[in-house]
């Protein structure tokens, strides 16, 4: 048998939907109450061990994986853009040059306002007039730079997400009937095999020991009335009568009264 398929990240999302319907369910939520766990903590266990639930569907996954990339024309994942992972990124530089993009015109807008303050604050103290025109011609400099980086990554930014909005829509064609029973097969087989039987074996560990008097029968038991020839207590033997015992309510066994 070959490696577990990875989840994909357009399925997280019906991984997300099957737990919550698993947890939802009055099996797990009695077990919820007895055991005392709060649902949201188990649904990160959940959401922590996808790798192992998602391994019990993995035939249903590839075949729904297989069916998926036909319908799209054999393109792996139309569409989508990944999250993560080696050899995903476009370019190596585009975060380099993303931060760069908001950077760039923040800190020019700050010197800018630096240089200018200082600039006119000189000349209004008429003091080192040359230093003073510096500052204001650096500071406006630096004002125009702020303003050209800003309009430069707005007009990316609205690039790039028009690009990913057309891509999106016209990339990803409906899905077919087959695809769909696919879809309801895999999720059918996570919620039985996988997430269940994580989702119960966790909720089992998690009880709670059973205490010292949940036991059937007595808490206490003494071995001297325990044993299956005891009937009642002899008052009539010869220990009894030399223990000094009295009762309240009658005379001693030697005829005397009772010490009030």
């Amino acid at each position: 048998m070959g490696r577990p398929s990875r989840l994909g990240d357009e399925d997280r999302s019906d991984y997300g939907r099957a737990l919550d319907e698993v947890i939802a369910s009055p099996e797990i939520r009695l077990l919820l109450e007895r055991s005392g766990v709060p649902g949201g903590r188990l649904r990160v266990r959940g959401l922590a061990a996808v790798a192992r639930t998602t391994s019990a569907a993995d035939a249903e996954y590839r075949r729904y994986a297989d069916l998926r990339r036909r319908a799209r024309g054999g393109r792996q994942d139309a569409g989508v853009s990944p999250l993560s992972g080696p050899g995903d990124q476009e370019r190596p530089g585009a975060g380099v040059l993303a931060v760069l993009g908001v950077l760039t015109p923040v800190l020019a807008a700050v010197a800018a306002a630096t240089f200018l303050l200082l600039g006119y604050g000189l000349r209004l103290a008429e003091a080192l007039p040359a230093l003073a025109g510096t500052l204001v011609g650096v500071g406006w400099f630096s004002l125009v730079v702020a303003a050209v980086t800003a309009l430069v990554s707005v007009v990316a930014l609205y690039r790039t997400a028009a690009k990913q909005s057309a891509d999106g829509t016209a990339s990803v064609p409906d899905r077919s009937p087959a695809v769909e029973d696919a879809r309801e097969a895999w999720l059918a087989a996570l919620r039985d095999r996988g997430i269940r039987p994580f989702l119960l074996q966790q909720l089992t560990e998690a009880a709670p020991p059973p205490g010292p008097g949940d036991g059937h029968g007595s808490r206490f038991s003494s071995p001297a009335f325990a044993g299956p020839d005891f009937s009642g207590p002899d008052f009539s033997g010869p220990g009894f009568e030399g223990s000094g015992f009295r009762g309240s309510g009658g005379p001693a066994p030697d005829g005397s009264e009772p010490h009030r």
